[in-house]
């Protein structure tokens, strides 16, 4: 029996264009230039709060980055209403994640950065929460790359982290599955670099769903 733990954001769905818009318009409305899309992109699957200082440059997050913090949240959902502001997505996940919920050896779960309500927006939106039996999230636990969302996903599954494998697309991921003392198999259509994924212990790289899952 395996435990498949799948990042969401830019793993999952393709969510970088509205976390862009809702992070710009945050940064504005506390009197800061609009973010560089790349510099967005590099902090996505990290818990906002830290996210949000480490764009800033700030060592710690402080009372501004909880500000943000909370408008970030508080806009979050009317900017994604909006006309072109869609999280589709990424091609071949839905068919690799059915496949997947068909098989009896095999446990799905989610790891993720977003908020509890996020995460179940998207599973619910896709028609995926009946297949994710387990799940953490930045309301749940430390930020990653710190274990505790993998470790605590394997507890609940009665699961070893031995046993489990962690599909994601940022270092953070990667670092948080070898901290965890997981399987971390990198993909490539999300938000970092190939290299970035293989210098932060990714044991497989993932060209297209498919390759999820010819790893187990």
């Amino acid at each position: 029996m395996k435990l498949v733990l799948f990042d969401c954001d830019g793993t999952l769905v393709d969510s970088a264009s509205l976390i862009h818009e809702v992070m710009a318009r945050t940064f504005e409305h506390f009197g800061h230039e609009r973010p560089a899309v790349a510099a967005t992109k590099s902090i996505i699957g990290l818990t906002l709060d830290i996210a949000i200082a480490r764009m800033q440059g700030k060592p710690h997050v402080d009372d501004e980055a909880i500000a943000m913090t909370a408008h970030y949240k508080a806009i979050y959902m009317d900017v994604r209403q909006e006309p072109g502001m869609d999280v589709p997505l990424f091609a071949g996940i839905k068919p690799m994640i059915e496949t997947l919920a068909e098989r009896e050896d095999i446990l799905i779960g989610a790891v993720t950065g977003k908020s509890r309500r996020g995460l179940v927006n998207i599973l619910e939106t896709h028609g995926f929460a009946p297949h994710f039996i387990v799940s953490r999230t930045a309301d749940d636990c430390p930020s990653k790359p710190h274990p505790a969302m993998v470790t605590e996903c394997c507890d609940e599954a009665g699961m070893s982290p031995a046993d489990a494998i962690v599909v994601g697309d940022a270092i953070y991921d990667m670092q948080m599955a070898k901290a965890a003392g997981a399987k971390a198999i990198g993909v490539s259509w999300g938000y970092a670099s190939v290299d970035d994924l293989i210098a932060g212990g990714a044991d497989a790289i993932a060209y297209h769903p498919n390759d999820v899952l010819s790893n187990f």
